[in-house]
Formats: structure tokens, sequence, C-alpha cells
């Protein structure tokens, strides 16, 4: 038997005079490996306790209360009187207004959940909702709490259901004038430098596919384990590559736009501009260069950093390229068809 999720928060969604009870459920998980604090040269177990600063002593989780330091004394606030302060004891999350999503910043977007309503006799209230955010393009926006916490949240329709997302307050959102002082502001680019960052942009466009992308660090951290654990060793993951400096930005360009967009890079698909130029359309309609193409001896590949190996394999199109370390890379990359 599958075991139902339990929302995290529930309540009545409103718009209008128009009220739906409904759930709220998170929406993603994290896999991130976690490791537990062990004193050096021991298997022992370092926790973390709440203790008394003054006498030392482990302090239980009911005798703890929240205090704000007003200066010269705490102000003591009980976890029941901030339930008793929720606006709609907690309870509400009402509409304010729609806008159109497009004039939400991505900025202020923080985390996803679902929203199921809370009994299938108000499906048909729920898809009402749902359809009409769809065909208008518009979210809702509003304001509720959630565990001692007002949230400012956009209500969308994804995909046949709602979700909601929280937002970040505006007093939030930091200014990166004030916190970046290495902006450049807009610093004057030559045409051609311009034209060519624009050639290499097509060359490295793709269609977005987020199941061709994997944490690939955690896939490490999981392989150094199991190296550890038998005694082996591990690749070393490649330097960082040199920052491009402004006298070779040309040059950096001009190199990558052959990379991405040649037939050995491409798999033949593309040029830079992303299509094929008159030559190659001719070239394809001849068989005798066919037969050229085929005697070529393979591009010994081993040479090439990681970082070039995957654009490769990206510009190919190469599935599950993401999982590949840089041995996988040329393995498949030499073994796949050549034009």
């Amino acid at each position: 038997m599958v075991a139902v999720a339990r929302p995290v928060w529930a309540g009545n969604l409103s718009f209008g005079l128009v009220s739906l009870p409904v759930g709220l459920y998170t929406a993603t998980d994290s896999h991130t490996i976690h490791f537990h604090q062990l004193q050096r040269g021991t298997s022992d177990r370092i926790r973390n306790r709440r203790v008394n600063e003054r006498t030392g002593d482990e302090v239980q989780v009911d005798d703890i209360v929240k205090g704000f330091d007003a200066g010269d004394e705490y102000v003591l606030v009980e976890p029941k009187e901030l339930d008793e302060i929720a606006p709609g004891r907690s309870r509400a999350l009402e509409i304010a207004g729609f806008v159109d999503l497009a004039e939400v910043d991505p900025i202020f977007f923080d985390k996803t959940y679902y929203l199921g309503p809370r009994g299938t006799e108000y499906g048909k209230v729920y898809s009402l909702l749902e359809q009409a955010l769809a065909k208008a393009g518009k979210a809702g926006i509003a304001t509720f709490v959630m565990r001692q916490h007002e949230y400012l949240v956009a209500l969308k329709a994804e995909n046949g259901l709602l979700t909601l997302h929280t937002l970040h307050w505006a007093d939030e959102i930091r200014d990166p004038k004030k916190e970046i002082d290495t902006l450049p502001g807009r610093s004057k680019a030559s045409d051609k430098e311009l034209k060519m960052a624009e050639q290499l942009i097509g060359a490295m466009s793709m269609t977005w596919d987020p199941g061709e992308f994997h944490d690939t660090f955690q896939e490490k951290v999981a392989s150094l384990i199991e190296a550890k654990k038998t005694g082996e060793t591990v690749e070393k993951a490649e330097a960082a590559a040199e920052p491009t400096g402004v006298v070779d930005l040309m040059e950096a360009l001009r190199a990558s736009v052959e990379r991405a967009g040649s037939p050995k890079a491409s798999g033949g698909k593309a040029t830079a501009s992303g299509k094929a130029s008159a030559s190659s359309k001719a070239a394809a309609k001849k068989p005798p260069a066919k037969k050229r193409i085929r005697s070529t001896p393979k591009e010994d590949l081993s040479g090439l950093s990681k970082s070039d190996l995957y654009r490769r394999a990206a510009a190919a199109n190469l599935p599950g390229r993401s999982q590949m370390y840089r041995d996988d890379l040329v393995k498949a990359l030499s073994s796949s068809p050549r034009p």
C-alpha cells in the first residue's frame, strides 16, 4: 500500500467569494548525501545540544521560549502567542489579485509547493481555477502564515494542477550595484565581438530537457565513498579554466564558434549560425565526398579536456552525456558515427 503524503499546511484558498479547502504539499526533494560529524581519529559522533550558556546544563525543548533582545532585557514570547496573532489563525490563503506571469521577476521566486483540493467534492472548483489561470496566463498573489512565518506567494496553473510559489519580500532583494563593486556598467563591445558572441550562443543553443542534467557532484561523492570503502583512489577533478583576458577575447570567441559549429563537434548538424552552410549542402549531394569522409581516420580525443568533450557531446546530441565521466565521453564520441 502506497503511503499518502501529508500536507505541510491546510486551509482555505479564497478568491472573491469563492472558497476552496486545500492542502499544501512539498514539491521537491533533496538528494544531497549527508555526513555525520566525527572526532578525527575516532568513530565517535559529534552531536549538537541545547545548552544553558551560564550553567552548561542541557535544556529540554519544552523548556525553551523565544526571546527578543531589547537591549537591556529580553522580551519573552511563547510559541502559542505567535499562533494566536497569525492572520486568520494560519488557515487562510486569500488571493489579493492576479498579475501577468511576466511581471514577476524570477529573482522573487523561492520554493515551490503543490496545491491539492481537500476532498474530491471540491474537484470542480479546483479545476475551474486551474483552467482559468492557465487560459489567462496570470498568477494569483496572496499572503498566508505557515509555521509562524508569513509568506508572500504566487498561485500558478502548471500542467493541470495548481502550484504555490513562495516569493521573497521586496525588501529582501539586494541591490546588485551595492553588493558588487566590480560591475562594468554598460561596457561597449565592438560590433565584431557582439556578432561573434551571438553566433556562439546560436551554435550552442539546445532544447531544454531537465532530464539530461544530473547532480554529477553527488555521483562523484558516492563514488568517492565506495572507493574509500575498498581502499581505491578516484580521479581528481580537472583544474578550472583560466579567465579570458580582454586581449584574446575575440580569438577565444572565434575558436569557440568554430569548435561548436564545426561538423566534427556538432555531428554535421549545423554551423555557428545554426543553419547548414551552402558548401555543406553541396557536399551532402556528392557521394564521393561521403566516401572520403568515411575513410578518414578517427580523431584522437584523448588530449581534449572534459569541458571540450562535453561540448562536442552536446553538439552531437549524445544521450546520457551529463552522467558520463571523461573516459566515458571519449569512448562514446569515438564510437559515434562521423559524417
